[in-house]
C-alpha cells in the first residue's frame, strides 16, 4: 500500500513541478532545428573534466535532416544558459523544431492531472455507490449493481470515443478537461463500486459493526467510520489500476483528434507527431511520450504485481 501512494504523490508532484523544470516554452519553434537529434551532456572535453555540456549542432544536409556536432564549441546545459537562439535538446525536437524535453513535461503536467483527477472522481463515486449499496442491500443495491454491470460490459475505449465525439470538435482546453475528466470518472466508477460493495456487503455483520450498532451509532457513521475504512486496499489498487488506463484515455483520444488541441503540449498530441512510420523510423526520439506512458503504466503493474506475489496485504 505505501508503494501505491508513494507513486500517485510522485505522479502529483511531476505533474505539479513540470513547468519550473521544463528548459524552454513547449510552443517556442527553431525553425533551424526541426527534427534534431537528442544532444548528450558531457562531463569531458578532451580529458578535461568540465560542469556537463552538450556540443551544439548544425544542420549538415536539410535533405536528409542530417545534423553534425561542432566539437570547436561547448554550450551549457540550459537550466544554467539563457541562450534561446542556440538552444539544447537533451531529448530531441519535433517537426517545428520545439524542444521534445520542455513538451513532454508540459504534456505530462496536463496528462498526470488529468489522469489523477479522473481517478479520484471514480474512486470517490464508486467508493460512495458500492459503499451504500453494500450498507443498505434490497433495491438499493440491485439499483447500483445493475448499473455498474451495463458500464462494464460496455467496449471502455469506444464508450469514451462516442461521449466525447457527441460533443463539439472545437472547446477550449479547460473544457475539454473537465469533460474528459467527466468521461473517464463515468467510464471508470463501476470498476470501483463492485468491489467496494462486496467487501462493505461481507464486513456489516462483522462484531465490530453489531457493537456499533448496539451502542447507537447511525448508519452514516457506521459506513464513514468502519466499513468504507475496510475498503482502503482496494481502493489503493484501484487507483494504480485506473490511472495508467485514464493516460492511455487521453492518449487515445488526443491520438484520433478528439483531445486537446494539437499545438497543447500533452502526451496523447505529441504522439500524433510520431505517428508516420517515416518519424518513428528516421526520427525514433519522437517517440519519448509513448516511453513515458510504457514507463508509468509498467510501474504501476510491478508494484501491483510484486505486493501480490509477495503476499503483501494491498
Amino acid at each position: 500500500m505505501r508503494r501505491l501512494a508513494v507513486l500517485i504523490a510522485a505522479l502529483a508532484v511531476l505533474a505539479a513541478v513540470a513547468p519550473w523544470v521544463a528548459p524552454y516554452d513547449p510552443e517556442t519553434q527553431h525553425r533551424d532545428f526541426m527534427f534534431a537529434p537528442p544532444m548528450a551532456p558531457r562531463v569531458l572535453d578532451g580529458g578535461t573534466l568540465r560542469a556537463p555540456f552538450v556540443y551544439p549542432i548544425a544542420m549538415a544536409d536539410r535533405l536528409a535532416q542530417r545534423y553534425e556536432e561542432n566539437r570547436a564549441s561547448r554550450r551549457s546545459l540550459p537550466w544554467f544558459d539563457d541562450n534561446v537562439t542556440d538552444p539544447v535538446f537533451l531529448l530531441g525536437a519535433d517537426s517545428f523544431g520545439r524542444d521534445l524535453l520542455s513538451r513532454l513535461l508540459h504534456g505530462a503536467r496536463v496528462s498526470l492531472s488529468l489522469a489523477l483527477v479522473s481517478a479520484a472522481g471514480a474512486l470517490l463515486l464508486g467508493t460512495i455507490i458500492g459503499g451504500l449499496a453494500g450498507y443498505r442491500g434490497g433495491w438499493v443495491d440491485d439499483a447500483a449493481m445493475r448499473a455498474a454491470d451495463f458500464v462494464i460490459v460496455l467496449p471502455v475505449i469506444y464508450v469514451s470515443l462516442v461521449l466525447r465525439a457527441v460533443m463539439p470538435l472545437v472547446l477550449l482546453p479547460s473544457t475539454v478537461f473537465l469533460s474528459m475528466a467527466g468521461i473517464f470518472t463515468i467510464v471508470g466508477w463501476p470498476f470501483v463500486a463492485r468491489g467496494v460493495r462486496g467487501i462493505v456487503a461481507s464486513e456489516r455483520e462483522r462484531e465490530y459493526v453489531v457493537a456499533a450498532r448496539s451502542l447507537g451509532a447511525g448508519g452514516w457513521r457506521i459506513l464513514t467510520r468502519h466499513l468504507l475504512p475496510a475498503c482502503g486496499g482496494y481502493v489503493l489498487v484501484q487507483a494504480t489500476l485506473l490511472l495508467p488506463a485514464f493516460i492511455l484515455g487521453e492518449a487515445t483520444l488526443s491520438y484520433v483528434g478528439l483531445g486537446f488541441p494539437e499545438h497543447m503540449a500533452t502526451w496523447g498530441t505529441m504522439l500524433i507527431e510520431a505517428a508516420s512510420a517515416s518519424a518513428m523510423t528516421r526520427f525514433p526520439w519522437t517517440l519519448a511520450p509513448a516511453f513515458a506512458i510504457f514507463a508509468v503504466v509498467l510501474s504501476a503493474n510491478i508494484i501491483l504485481q510484486s505486493d501480490k506475489i509477495g503476499g503483501r496485504p494491498i
